[in-house]
């Protein structure tokens, strides 16, 4: 038994390691664009035949399921799809745009087994798709609470000297990539006015991007990039706000972790973000492009400490209750069981 996992191979990645246990297979995609899908699907769908799992569980459409759909034609293997976005550039939208994508959505609608929703908003679109209930499963995202928890004054204290943070310091941060629909310029454009009322308050930008050299340019006082971080855990569980401010948003991870710190936060109201927070409970919400919301929301975080403890809290408790990393893998394990007799490989 166990789970293995297929992928792309990426510059510098080894074409198999092990990681926690699990088999990581990486298989390279040479030759231009047109051709990397194709290549990707044949040889997956080769090595999933030889590999002869119980289970193909693909993440997002396109080649992944493309890849699964065609391994389940040679192994028999039932097919579960993880979709990960919505909206117009989202799987099932972004999907009818694609080279022969309204005919692969049918294809899918009828050889995929299950389809895994990680917000209303994706299992809408499935639905809108002519996707039956039956065909449909609600797993949300989880976070490992045991990776990601808060830390006492003291232990919080420790750990900002540790990173070079100024301990007495208002620390405001933002995970993620810098992309475009992250919408990171617009917190730069607002952070001004807000370094220049609360000379204590820093802005921490954690990830790297495209966006990265226009993003520097705009910088005003109290911004720190920090590239890419592979441990952000200490930096979520010693900030005072973490700041989503993004266009697209399917299901947040970087926003689960966080409320898994006990870290107040503040997004845009936009794809699943609502349905994990109530705006005024367990977090903030603003509507997206909306700067003045956006200024005027971090203020009142800024300046009232137990405004951020009353939503932290209630963030964090959140998190603890529906979202855990335990409970998503019992009902995915649930999933599996309905599918297959026990036993053997998913991958």
């Amino acid at each position: 038994g166990g789970v293995g996992v297929v992928t792309r191979r990426y510059p510098g990645l080894a074409a198999y390691e092990e990681i926690d246990g699990a088999p990581v297979y990486r298989l390279p995609v040479p030759g231009p664009k047109a051709l990397r899908s194709l290549s990707y699907t044949m040889n997956g769908a080769a090595l999933l035949a030889r590999l002869k799992p119980d289970v193909l569980h693909a993440h997002e459409l396109l080649s992944p399921t493309t890849t699964a759909v065609a391994a389940k034609v040679l192994t028999g293997a039932p097919v579960v799809v993880t979709l990960h976005s919505s909206g117009p550039e989202g799987d099932v939208q972004g999907m009818q745009t694609r080279f022969l994508g309204p005919q692969r959505l049918r294809w899918f609608a009828r050889q995929v087994d299950r389809f895994v929703t990680i917000t209303r908003e994706i299992d809408g679109e499935l639905a809108a798709a002519g996707i039956g209930p039956e065909k449909r499963t609600a797993i949300l995202n989880a976070v490992d609470t045991r990776r990601f928890y808060p830390l006492g004054p003291e232990e919080r204290a420790a750990v900002r000297r540790r990173l070079g943070l100024p301990e007495q310091a208002r620390l405001v941060i933002f995970v993620g990539r810098l992309a475009p629909e992250k919408c990171v310029d617009d917190l730069l454009r607002v952070w001004p006015a807000l370094r220049a009322a609360r000379p204590d308050s820093e802005l921490l930008i954690l990830g790297d991007g495209q966006e990265e050299g226009k993003l520097r340019a705009m910088a005003g006082d109290g911004v720190r990039f920090l590239g890419r971080i592979a441990d952000v855990a200490p930096y979520l569980q010693t900030a005072d706000v973490f700041a989503l401010p993004s266009e697209l948003e399917s299901s947040s991870v970087a926003l689960l972790e966080a409320m898994a710190c006990r870290l107040a936060v503040l997004s845009t109201a936009v794809g699943g973000n609502p349905e994990l927070i109530t705006s005024g409970e367990h977090g903030l919400l603003v509507p997206w492009k909306d700067l003045p919301a956006l200024q005027g929301s971090l203020a009142q975080m800024l300046d009232d400490p137990a405004c951020r403890a009353s939503l932290a809290e209630a963030g964090y408790r959140r998190v603890n209750e529906h979202y855990s990393l335990s409970g998503a893998a019992r009902d995915l394990r649930r999933l599996y069981d309905s599918l297959v007799t026990p036993g053997g490989t998913t991958v």
